[in-house]
């Protein structure tokens, strides 16, 4: 009878959590939110808004970086796509924890994309939310979507795309990368294949991970979790900006489309840039040159 009691009560709290979400409609996306007043902080300041006027604005954004994502990739589908019954949902939590509770994601983590159910989810907190976590998600399903899962597509790859879409950050990140170059404190490429960087849960613990100098020597480093997955994050979206800056949009098209047609990365790189680029560590040495000619 308990048990009966128990699960009766789980199912009307269930029930009545999922009838507070309030739904908002555009031609590509669904979003949820629940009806409340929201604290949006900055670095400068913070203040009380409504829930639905800031998730009518991240609607309004949302269809923005979908109609430039999607061009900038070189991704087109019927027009179709995105639409109606396959419109993707957005979800806004109304704070931080209640977004890691729901979604089982390691405390730093700001938001997520789910690719098998079109879904994002994020939470309400910051006013930088839609300059940097709406379209680092919606690139993750854009990018996704264009490449697909029949190619082995590395983490970094998938992630230095979705970097790539926050331009306030790039020039941040250009600096970030070149100060690490200067003191060696670059992953390897061989590190970045395989790292299972959302596996980093710690931020305290110290990692010991393998590097090559820029003279080519063997060294190591001691990374702090936070210091992990920083360099890793900020190496990812310099790679992604290294082909795109340097060889061209059309081109990282190509190169996406050969990942799609299931090659490897390293055959994808050599089919599209095989005059610059001839393996993995000619594609680590031409971008750390590149590093090092940033003004």
């Amino acid at each position: 009878m308990r048990i009966l009691l128990g699960l009766l009560i789980f199912c009307l709290n269930t029930s009545a959590y999922a009838q507070s979400w309030k739904e908002i409609k555009s031609d590509h996306f669904l979003l949820y939110f629940i009806p409340s007043s929201v604290i949006l902080n900055s670095s400068d300041s913070s203040s009380t808004v409504e829930a639905e006027d800031f998730s009518k604005e991240v609607l309004r954004k949302a269809e923005v970086y979908y109609e430039r994502i999607a061009e900038d990739l070189g991704y087109q589908r019927a027009s179709e796509f995105w639409t109606w019954d396959k419109r993707v949902k957005i979800y806004l939590y109304v704070d931080h924890d209640s977004f890691i509770k729901a979604s089982n994601h390691p405390a730093w983590a700001g938001g997520m994309a789910d690719y098998d159910t079109k879904t994002i989810r994020s939470y309400f907190g910051s006013r930088e939310f839609t300059d940097t976590i709406l379209p680092h998600e919606i690139a993750h399903l854009i990018f996704r979507d264009f490449v697909g899962f029949k190619g082995a597509v590395p983490l970094w790859l998938d992630e230095g795309v979705a970097q790539w879409t926050e331009e306030k950050k790039r020039e941040e990140v250009k600096k970030a990368v070149k100060e690490m170059l200067k003191r060696d404190g670059l992953l390897t490429m061989d590190d970045m294949m395989k790292l299972p960087i959302d596996s980093i849960k710690n931020a305290e613990n110290v990692y010991i991970r393998p590097t090559r100098t820029r003279k080519g020597e063997k060294g190591v480093l001691f990374l702090t979790g936070n210091n992990l997955i920083t360099t890793y994050y900020v190496q990812s979206v310099s790679l992604v900006g290294f082909l795109i800056e340097k060889f061209g949009k059309n081109d990282f098209t190509g190169f996406c489309r050969a990942l799609r047609d299931g090659k490897n990365l390293e055959e994808a790189l050599t089919t599209v840039y095989g005059t610059h680029i001839r393996n993995l560590n000619d594609f680590d040495d031409q971008w750390k040159d590149y590093i090092e000619n940033y003004t």
